[in-house]
This record gives structure tokens, C-alpha cells and sequence, in this order.
């Protein structure tokens, strides 16, 4: 039984769930308590669990006893647990309400070939279950969950490297963060040799991440820890005064939550330029005011259209990110890849390499493109055109101005290809210091379904009702 038989076999076990009032929300959650009771045993890490609440004890108690016994260990786990259990179990309680459904499930969980799944990774196991329930609308947890080949290519391009310390503010499921991790174990020979003092910062240290939602926040401790990995990942907001001690990274790969600050939210942090109610661009400045002075550190960061073109406080801050770091590269995604259809979105990359921006690269992904979806999955090869073209146009100025003409910076400015362009930072400014730039002429005759255009407008309605709300609030208290 290979790892995806498993997760699909994990996934029906939702089933049970469902027919003891369970929400789709709640489906990974209640898996991830009783998951990580028989995975402690999977991998020899039950010592860290009292012996009356191992899996062996949990699969023997009888099926009257057995809701309560159950309730009794979530608990204990919560309070009393040591280290990562007790983060993961704290505050935690079960929905389920009819103790066979519970005994179903612990049942087919044990049944499951657990010596094949320890062998292609259990870890694998789990990020799969994640990215199921990020498929299913119903459940809502798409906005914690980026697309894995986005978050592959990502990573690939910005390259990590043993000894830097890399962060995701705003970390979901801590996609990011595995992604780079297992970059580094595969891409590094001399990872196996390393000192017990250099793994033991690889596996603590190296990584880290923050998450305001408090199940998405268990479900990342789960995912880390199944990944080998003790780093720190704090439950809070990154856009509060907790934010601000989050500095000295030498990487920042992040795809920081959509939308606006609404009243009655926590207390913004004291150390953002321009704060404002667009959270995207809170967090853009968040992500280059944590990457450390050296002109090694960089980021990339997924970020919507509005970010792009938006005036004043936008404008502000492009122009900050200009006059201080390398914007680098800006990837126009394709529509349709993340759980809101109809949000346009792009990656930005930037670095400490220069001390500004001269020129930006643009690569379109997004014009004549298909439609993606269920039916018509993103995949890895989708992003292959970008990243050769990536690779050729850093190597063609760091590595071989001397020895090909045709690739130099003087002569790569004039090329305008159909997806890859450059930009100069003069032209930027003639168009009003707006980054909604690269895109080339659409000719798909194509156009969105009903279905999208109800999502975009529903979008746009949402955006412009936390506004409203905003004012409201303003004007309560004047």
C-alpha cells in the first residue's frame, strides 16, 4: 500500500465524521488527535506519552468506555503533556458524539499498513491529508494551504542553504518551511555528515513560522513534527506587536492571508511604515523589514493583483521596496490555482544584492493560459518555461557577461519575449510607480465561468464591506 492509498483511505474515514455532525472544518482536526497517538507509536516516540494513553490502550478500551476514556486523554494531553504534545493537544476536544463512530475510526487506523507508510514517510502521509482538505471548498481550508508545485518552485528558486535561518510569517500548515527543509536534505551531499551541532540547528533553529489561527497552528506543529523538525512556530499575529521581534531572517518564503483589517481587531505593531487596512501590504513590509543586512538575504512572497497598482499607502511602499532592495522578478500567476477562483495573484522576488531596484524582470504565467482546477491540476511542469528562463537570465549576468555577448545585461534589456520582459525602474515610475506591468496580449477568446465571475464579484463585495466596516467604526468613535 503506497502513501496516497493511505492518505485516500484516511480521507474516507471523513465519512464516519460526517455522520456524527462533524464539519468539514473539523475533519483534519479530529484525524490529527488520533493520528498522532498511533504515529508516536509508528516512530518509536511514546515515551513522551503516559503509558495509559498510548495507542495500544486506546485500541483496547471497550467501546462503552470508550468516548470518555478518549475525552479524559485529550485533556490530560492538553494540560499535562510534554513539549510539542502539549501545544498540539492544548485545548483540544473532540465533536465526535457517538462513541462506535470513534471506535470505527480508531479501528481503521490501526488496520492501515503503517510499515510500508514509515517507509516512503509519514510525514508525506499527513501533508497529503492537508492538501486533501485544502481541495475540498466545503472545508475552507484552501487560504491556509498554497498549491505544492507553487510552493516547489518557489523554493527552488530562492535557493536555501545550510545555516541560513528561513521564516514564513504567516505560516498555514507550514508547507513552506517542509518544502525548504526537504530542498536542503536532497540538493545536500554532505547533509548526513553534518556536526551534532550544526543538525541539531537544521532541525531547531533553522526554521520558523507564525500562525494566527490556533487549529491551523496544531495541524503545523503535526506536519513539523512528522517532518523531523523541532522548530519554533508561534500561534499569534504577525501583524501585532508580536511581529516585531521577527527579524534577522536570511529567508522569507511566505503567502500571507487575503484581504483587509477590520475594527475590532488586535493592536497593529509600532514599527511598519505605512500601516494601513490592506494586510497584504502590512505583510510585504513586514517580510523585507525581517530579512537581516546581509546582501545574501531574500524573499518571496505570493501577493494579489491590488498590491501591484494600489495608490498611496501602496504606492509607498513599492517604492520603499524599490529604493532598498532588489525587486528582482515579479511571476504573474494564473487565475484559478488558490481556493478564491478568481483572485489574481503574483510572487515577487527581492533581495539585498544591490542596494535598489534598476530593473524588474516580469514573467506572464497568466495570459492565454488555461484553466485550472480539479479537472485540470497545476503541476510542477506548468512552471518549467519560468524557471529555465530564471536560471539563464541569472547565470547570463553572474556568470558569463565576458563570454556571451548576446546574453548581456545591455542586450537582455531589449529582449521582449512572449512571457518573459524587463522592465527599468524609470519606466515603472512613468507608469506611476505601478507594478501591474509584463502582462502580454490575451488572445484566448475564452472567458470566465459564471461561477468565477460570481466568485470574483462576491470578492470584490467582501472587500468593499470590511471597508465600510472600517468607516463605521471610525465614525462610533468620533
Amino acid at each position: 500500500m503506497n502513501n496516497m492509498e493511505i492518505v485516500n483511505k484516511l480521507w474516507n474515514l471523513c465519512n464516519v465524521l460526517r455522520d456524527d455532525g462533524i464539519i468539514f472544518h473539523q475533519y483534519v482536526i479530529e484525524l490529527t488527535y488520533i493520528l498522532f497517538i498511533k504515529m508516536a507509536k509508528e516512530t518509536n516516540a511514546e515515551s513522551k506519552i503516559p503509558k495509559q494513553y498510548r495507542w495500544d490502550n486506546l485500541v483496547a478500551v471497550d467501546t462503552d468506555m470508550l468516548l470518555s476514556f478518549y475525552n479524559e486523554l485529550l485533556k490530560y494531553l492538553g494540560k499535562s503533556g510534554k513539549g510539542i504534545i502539549q501545544k498540539i493537544y492544548a485545548d483540544a476536544k473532540t465533536d465526535i458524539s457517538e462513541t462506535k463512530n470513534l471506535k470505527k475510526i480508531i479501528t481503521e487506523i490501526d488496520k492501515l499498513d503503517w510499515y510500508s507508510a514509515k517507509s516512503e514517510g509519514l510525514g508525506d502521509i499527513y501533508e497529503g491529508l492537508l492538501e486533501k482538505n485544502a481541495n475540498e471548498k466545503k472545508s475552507g481550508a484552501g487560504q491556509y494551504f498554497t498549491p505544492r508545485p507553487l510552493v516547489e518552485v518557489m523554493v527552488r528558486v530562492c535557493q536555501p542553504k545550510l545555516g541560513e535561518k528561513i521564516n514564513d510569517p504567516a505560516c498555514g500548515t507550514f508547507g513552506f518551511m517542509i518544502a525548504a527543509d526537504q530542498y536542503l536534505r536532497k540538493n545536500y551531499n554532505n547533509y548526513k555528515k553534518l556536526s551534532s551541532r550544526e543538525l541539531k540547528f537544521q532541525i531547531e533553529e533553522a526554521f520558523s513560522g507564525c500562525e494566527l489561527v490556533k487549529d491551523t497552528h496544531r495541524l503545523a506543529l503535526m506536519n513539523a513534527t512528522l517532518h523531523g523538525m523541532e522548530c519554533k512556530i508561534t500561534l499569534g499575529d504577525t501583524l501585532s506587536p508580536v511581529g516585531e521581534t521577527m527579524k534577522g531572517y536570511d529567508l522569507v518564503l511566505t503567502n500571507p492571508p487575503f484581504g483587509t483589517k477590520s475594527g475590532g481587531e488586535r493592536a497593529m505593531r509600532r514599527d511598519l511604515p505605512f500601516p494601513g487596512a490592506n494586510k497584504q501590504l502590512n505583510f510585504l513590509q513586514h517580510v523585507y523589514l525581517s530579512l537581516n543586512e546581509e546582501n545574501t538575504s531574500r524573499a518571496a512572497v505570493v501577493v494579489p493583483d491590488n498590491v501591484l497598482f494600489q495608490d498611496g499607502d501602496g504606492q509607498k511602499v513599492r517604492n520603499e521596496l524599490m529604493d532598498n532592495f532588489n525587486l528582482d522578478a515579479i511571476l504573474r500567476l494564473p487565475t484559478g490555482i488558490f481556493y478564491a477562483q478568481g483572485v489574481k495573484t503574483n510572487v515577487l522576488f527581492f533581495n539585498r544584492q544591490e542596494k535598489n531596484t534598476d530593473e524588474v524582470w516580469f514573467y506572464d504565467m497568466r495570459s492565454n493560459m488555461q484553466s485550472f482546477g480539479k479537472r485540470n491540476p497545476l503541476t510542477e511542469e506548468h512552471f518549467s518555461d519560468f524557471e529555465q528562463e530564471y536560471e539563464r537570465r541569472k547565470y547570463s549576468v553572474e556568470d558569463f557577461d565576458s563570454a556571451i555577448e548576446a546574453l548581456t545585461s545591455k542586450d537582455r534589456k531589449t529582449i521582449v519575449d512572449k512571457r518573459f520582459s524587463c522592465i527599468s525602474r524609470e519606466e515603472i515610475k512613468n507608469h506611476g510607480d505601478s507594478l501591474d506591468l509584463g502582462l502580454i496580449m490575451d488572445e484566448t477568446m475564452s472567458t470566465p465561468s459564471p461561477e468565477e465571475l460570481a466568485q470574483e464579484a462576491a470578492a470584490e463585495l467582501s472587500a468593499a464591506m470590511d471597508s465600510i466596516n472600517k468607516i463605521v467604526n471610525i465614525l462610533k468613535f468620533n
